[in-house]
């Protein structure tokens, strides 16, 4: 079989990028086909695979691509005419590549599956927070004119606007429901979020298929662990939707304990610059990582923290920490609590609440050994049975079958 990947994004920005390189990898090591579309950028990876890069625009081009992108849809056509894919499978579309490249998709007949990794589909600001931070869910029923007038992208009225209106111009000239062949869904609570915002999804052949870990994490299950660092770790982006903020307040007052955060993100600096004002010693800054040298040090922390303040799907923290045998402490928001068994893998709290969280961190701190030791049995026996990598593909595989049998049908 052979597998175009679709991403606005050739490198790893995120979980999403994770599992879009992930399954790449997946599939090849199968002995299946893989070619990549995505954007052109500076930061790009080169995989030794066939890869296609779609150059943004400037200027209102730049603007223009934000709605419809007809080089994307030029280049898609070249690719299909080059390589004949069996089937088309897009993690990161929209506001990038675009969904005019679906139609030609359809055009040659090409089955097209999407990876909801956000709720960009029901929510234009695709977070359910609005301006001011809070949890939003106004939009529902189609009333996207909420966003712009609650300045849900980070407090800004022109990337408010632009993702309001994006958002009604795809869906009466791109309709993902229409034109989209299949859903993988990466949490349970995502696709439930989903038919609650709009029923039509339940139309849509899908599937909840939970995350996978990267090929690479293997390498780091078997560090010498006999001395752990003794840290709790955040790692991802740093972004107000994350509660990293959050994260440090709670530390604030766990001076005994040692917060590693690694990653980056445009909160960088002002965090940074609060840990210095309040001489806070035992947050420390570790920048980008990956690969090994990331993995290693999620396998010595002792818990890996997932403070999120928005609906989560399955972040690939707790995925890639379950599968080091590292516990999580995560807030009980969206998917996360699908995921985290508390007492068993790790602990939950509530969600943007500095005080939840540090009752959580001190009770995690103190159990004895053998407490601790089954966790972490427990949090990788979870991660044997829900993100095996085997199960992913046979399951992926399965899905792309389901959608390529329909859509010869309907032709």
């Amino acid at each position: 079989m052979k597998v175009l990947l679709i991403n606005n994004c050739h490198w790893r920005r995120g979980g999403s990028e994770a599992v879009y390189f992930g399954t790449a990898e997946l599939l090849l090591k199968a002995g299946h086909e893989v070619v990549f579309l995505s954007v052109s950028d500076k930061n790009n990876i080169h995989t030794g695979e066939k890869e296609y890069f779609v150059v943004p625009g400037s200027g209102y081009k730049k603007i223009i691509q934000y709605f419809t992108n007809s080089v994307a849809a030029a280049t898609i056509e070249d690719i299909i005419i080059k390589e004949a894919p069996d089937v088309a499978h897009a993690h990161l579309l929209w506001g990038g590549l675009t969904a005019s490249i679906i139609p030609v998709l359809h055009k040659y007949g090409i089955p097209f599956v999407h990876t909801a990794h956000d709720y960009r589909m029901v929510c234009p600001a695709y977070l359910f927070k609005d301006g001011k931070g809070h949890q939003c869910e106004r939009c529902k029923g189609g009333h996207f004119l909420n966003c712009m007038r609650h300045r849900c992208s980070k407090g800004n009225l022109v990337e408010s606007v632009l993702m309001t209106l994006e958002m009604y111009y795809r869906n009466s000239h791109y309709n993902p429901l229409q034109l989209i062949d299949g859903f993988v869904f990466v949490s349970n609570f995502s696709r439930n979020k989903h038919i609650e915002f709009d029923p039509g999804f339940q139309n849509v052949t899908s599937m909840v298929l939970y995350n996978c870990p990267d090929d690479k994490v293997t390498e780091s299950l078997n560090i010498n662990l006999d001395t752990y660092n003794n840290y709790f770790l955040f790692y991802g982006r740093l972004s107000a939707e994350k509660g990293v903020a959050t994260l440090i307040r709670a530390f604030e007052r766990l001076t005994h304990l040692q917060l590693l955060i690694v990653g980056t993100g445009p909160l960088e600096d002002e965090l940074k610059q609060y840990v210095d004002t309040h001489k806070m010693s035992n947050v420390q800054f570790a920048g980008y990582k990956f690969g090994k040298e990331l993995y290693d040090i999620v396998a010595k922390a002792k818990y890996v923290c997932v403070s999120s303040e928005c609906y989560e799907n399955n972040p690939m923290t707790i995925v890639e920490a379950y599968s080091l045998r590292t516990p999580v402490i995560g807030a009980a928001i969206g998917g996360i609590t699908e995921v985290i068994k508390p007492g068993e893998t790790g602990y939950t709290f509530k969600s943007g609440d500095a005080d939840s969280l540090v009752e959580v961190i001190s009770k995690a701190s103190t159990i004895n050994k053998v407490q601790y030791e089954e966790q972490k049995t427990k949090a990788f026996e979870f991660s044997q049975q829900n993100f095996g990598r085997e199960i992913y593909l046979k399951r992926l595989i399965s899905f792309y079958k389901d959608v390529m049998n329909k859509e010869n049908k309907e032709q």
